[in-house]
Formats: structure tokens, C-alpha cells, sequence
């Protein structure tokens, strides 16, 4: 009977508690459970959030509509769509925030009252101490939120508006929500920039397959042939190797730019004066020839990066292994294909997937040897050339053309297939599944 009771009164209690967190943060931890602190806490955030509501609900509300059309209004003095877009979705990021700080508030009051209906109350210091991870964590959160979510969806939310020249460039004028019509006329609405795309996009995932193999099975090769080499300079030619990847990208791309420049490079002089050539070659001004070079070049100075992970890797395998090859008859090659590279292979894997899905994204590789040219027959209307790829076409939409609609649309293609399929990828890795990483 006593025991009924007990559990009656316990029952009543925690529905005060509930009832008292729900009606307003903290004031559980308050009246009902003396946690002055952390009540104080979670009330002035409910008091902040009250005393700013005004302002959230007009940002919201900005958000929906990005602003009216102001006409007779001078140009500065006009509601700029974007700076409301932006607004928008850092009030929707605090409104986010503080759901979860609620839940919190709720659960930690119930959570409070079943201890110290079972164990007594709980010391301070020893509250303090189990919230520690989370008070450590939550700057780190705030600034996932506010510096890479935002900013992403922001980016996203451009691809679903009307943000382009010449009719919609704020403040001029106001820019509108659109749906998917930016997603219909690239991906076959308009038959010009829906092939822009689809040639884009192919060359994209060719190019990335192409350097990451090159350069991967380029830096291995000459892995073996340093390693298995018995000369003294060795050492030489293993730091010649690495200088194209000490030299900054930025600078070794824009020499061979102008080393293969078909007016006045100097290797078509060099072939017209050796009487090789009776014409210059147009290393990148044909779009096959361009790509070709831009394929051999990131090999020249991609291949020495993973030259170095091969040797670390080749390195630290067990000599024993090698012995035991070679005393069942296995020769140098033999001993390479069935030892040396599926344990490179499998050390090694995750990083092909990362250089895959950087390479996808290799915006110097491109932009400052070919700047994506030469131009074909839809790059007047689109500004995509013969070597561009989605990240250079993007910064040519935005830069050139101003169409950050479209650009924001590319930017949505490329995290929604790459994302993905990079996790998946790696999940499948050996070195992943059985806790290497």
C-alpha cells in the first residue's frame, strides 16, 4: 500500500516537472528540483528568444517573400533579397538551436527528478562534471552550425531562386523563389545548356578516373623502380622526382601555360627550330589535345605525392614476406603482384577515393593551365569550354556570366552525387571495415 503511494506521489511530481519544463525552460530545474543554475540557464535563453521574436518572425517572413520590388527608392537604400535570404537562414539555424536546447531542458529536468527521487539530489559539481562534454562540445557545434551548415544551405537555397543578371541582381532588383526551374532548364529544358552540362559532367568524372589513375599507378611505379634500384643516386633521383610536388600548382601550371602556348610557347619554337614541326601545335587550343596535356602535366606533378606513399608503404612491409616469396620461386614481378601491391593497395585505397573526389573538384589543374578553353561551339552561351570542368564552369557562371542560379545548381549536382558516394566508397574500403580508420 505504502509502496503504491509512493509510486503515485513520484508519478504526480514528475508530471509537475514536465508540465513545469514544458511551459517555459528552466522552470522545472527551478521550482522543483533547487538546480538554480542550470534553470537560470535555460530560462535566459527562453527570455533572449522572447526578447528578439519580433525580429525572427519578420526575418522569416523575409525569407519567404526575399523582399518587394522598391522602384522609387534609391538603389542603396533597397531591400537586398540576398542579405534577407541569408538572414533567414541563420534565424531558421538559432530557431534550431533552440528546439534542441528545449528537448534538452525537458529531458535533463525528467532525467534530474528520477535520481533524485531514487538516489537523492545531485551535488553541483557533480552536474558540472556530466555536462562538461557537452559544454566542451557546444562551441565546436555553434560554429559547424553557423560557418559550414549555413553557408551550405544558403549556397543550395540560391539554386531554387531567380539570382541572375541581367533582371535579378540585388539591390537593383529583388530576387524570387523559382522551385526547380533552374534544375529543369539544365537538366533538359533547354536543349544548349542541358549539352553543356552533359559534356561537362562527362569530361568531370573522365578527368578525375584519368588522374587518379595516372598519378597513382605513376607513383608506384617509380616507388618500385627507386626501391628495387641498386644505384648510389638513387637518393637524387628520388628528390628530383619530388620537386614538381614541392613546386606550388599555382606557379608550375602557369609555366607550362606558357611553355605550350601555340603563338609563342617554347616548345613549339624548340620543334620549328629542331625542323620537327613546319606549323605551331596546338597544344591547348584543340579540346582533345588540350586535354590530353592537361592529363600528362597533373601526372608530371601529381605522381611524386603518391611516389612517397608507396615508398612508406613498400617500407614498412615486413621483409620476412619477401623472403618467404622468393624461397617458393616467386620472382621480382611475381612477388609485386601477389605481395607488394594488395598490401599497398590495401593501405592505400582510402586515399585513392580522396584523390578521386579532389580531383573532381582540382579547380587549379584546370582553371590556371587551359582556363578551361579552348572554346567550342556553346561556349558563347554557356561560358563552358573544351577542358572545363563543373568547379571551373561554376566560377565562370559566376564571374562571367553572373548566373548564380545555374552555378548554384552545379555546386547542389556535384555534393549530392560526390557526398554519397565518396562515404559509400570508403565504408567499402577494407581499411575502413576493420578499424584501420
Amino acid at each position: 500500500m505504502e509502496a503504491s503511494i509512493r509510486t503515485g506521489e513520484k508519478e504526480t511530481g514528475r508530471k509537475k516537472v514536465l508540465i513545469s519544463a514544458l511551459l517555459f525552460m528552466g522552470l522545472g530545474h527551478l521550482l522543483h528540483l533547487k538546480q538554480y543554475l542550470k534553470g537560470l540557464f535555460y530560462a535566459a535563453c527562453e527570455v533572449l528568444l522572447l526578447v528578439f521574436l519580433p525580429k525572427i518572425i519578420t526575418g522569416i517572413g523575409n525569407l519567404r517573400t526575399l523582399g518587394e520590388a522598391q522602384p522609387h527608392l534609391p538603389i542603396r537604400e533597397r531591400a537586398n533579397s540576398m542579405f534577407m535570404l541569408i538572414d533567414g537562414i541563420i534565424l531558421l539555424a538559432v530557431i534550431f538551436i533552440f528546439i534542441i536546447i528545449y528537448i534538452i531542458s525537458v529531458r535533463s529536468a525528467l532525467a534530474a527528478y528520477d535520481q533524485t527521487s531514487s538516489a537523492g539530489a545531485k551535488k553541483t559539481k557533480q552536474g558540472l562534471n556530466k555536462a562538461f562534454p557537452i559544454l566542451g562540445l557546444a562551441p565546436g557545434v555553434g560554429l559547424v552550425v553557423f560557418f559550414v551548415i549555413v553557408p551550405l544551405i544558403f549556397s543550395a537555397s540560391v539554386a531554387f531562386t531567380n539570382y541572375s543578371s541581367p533582371g535579378h541582381i540585388p539591390p537593383n532588383n529583388t530576387v524570387d523563389w523559382v522551385g526547380f526551374d533552374n534544375f529543369v532548364t539544365l537538366f533538359g529544358g533547354d536543349a544548349t545548356w542541358a549539352g553543356a552540362l552533359g559534356r561537362v559532367a562527362l569530361w568531370t568524372v573522365v578527368w578525375a578516373a584519368l588522374a587518379t589513375a595516372t598519378c597513382y599507378f605513376g607513383g608506384m611505379l617509380m616507388a618500385v623502380v627507386l626501391k628495387e634500384s641498386n644505384l648510389r643516386i638513387a637518393p637524387l633521383f628520388r628528390m628530383v622526382f619530388i620537386l614538381p610536388y614541392a613546386v606550388p600548382s599555382v606557379i608550375s601550371m602557369l609555366v607550362w601555360q606558357n611553355l605550350l602556348n601555340g603563338t609563342f610557347g617554347t616548345l613549339n619554337r624548340t620543334l620549328r627550330t629542331l625542323g620537327l614541326i613546319s606549323s605551331p601545335i596546338p597544344w591547348l587550343g584543340d579540346p582533345w589535345l588540350a586535354k590530353f596535356m592537361v592529363v600528362l602535366i597533373n601526372l608530371w606533378a601529381g605522381f611524386p605525392y603518391f611516389m612517397l606513399l608507396t615508398l612508406g608503404s613498400m617500407t614498412a612491409i615486413a621483409q620476412d614476406i619477401y623472403e618467404a616469396a622468393l624461397i617458393d620461386g616467386a620472382n621480382k614481378f611475381q612477388v609485386f603482384r601477389k605481395v607488394t601491391f594488395p598490401i599497398v593497395l590495401y593501405q592505400t585505397a582510402p586515399l585513392i577515393i580522396m584523390s578521386f573526389t579532389h580531383n573532381i573538384n582540382n579547380f587549379g589543374a584546370i582553371f590556371f593551365l587551359t582556363g578551361g578553353g579552348p572554346m567550342v561551339k556553346d561556349s558563347t552561351l554557356t561560358s563552358a569550354g573544351g577542358t572545363d570542368i563543373l568547379v571551373t564552369w561554376i566560377y565562370k557562371l559566376t564571374v562571367n556570366l553572373l548566373k548564380y542560379n545555374y552555378a548554384s545548381v552545379l555546386a547542389v549536382m556535384i555534393f549530392v552525387v560526390l557526398a554519397p558516394l565518396a562515404i559509400i566508397n570508403l565504408r567499402r574500403t577494407r581499411s575502413f571495415r576493420e578499424g584501420e580508420l
